[in-house]
């Protein structure tokens, strides 16, 4: 349990810590592009953002936990899917053993 609750803090201290460095409000994400290791933290993780769970992208149900290639595995799943367009904020969100983490926030597409 200790395990999960520190995996879903460092999640959303490091999104929010991105979103606020992007200067940009949480509500403005148009998808978040999560570290695939585990569903429910990435659900525990978007409730605390105050995000819609379907806001996330997930190939887990396919992949599994594929450890450093999980975010872009979803993000091409993502691109696949069409649920970004030109100028979308995209929240990218890692973390990992001993629980360091990154994230970054990007407009996606040709400006």
């Amino acid at each position: 349990k200790e395990v999960f609750r520190q995996a879903v803090k460092a999640m959303v201290t490091s999104a929010e810590a991105a979103i606020e460095n992007a200067g940009v409000d949480v509500q403005d994400i148009k998808l978040v592009v999560p570290h695939q290791a585990n569903v429910r933290i990435i659900d525990s993780a978007m409730k605390k953002l105050g995000l819609p769970a379907d806001r996330a992208a997930s190939v887990l149900e396919w992949t599994g936990n594929t450890s450093s290639a999980s975010i872009p595995l979803a993000l091409a799943d993502a691109l696949d899917d069409g649920r970004v367009d030109d100028g979308d904020l995209v929240l990218l969100v890692g973390f990992g053993a001993g629980m360091t983490s990154g994230s970054a926030v990007l407009r996606w597409g040709a400006q």
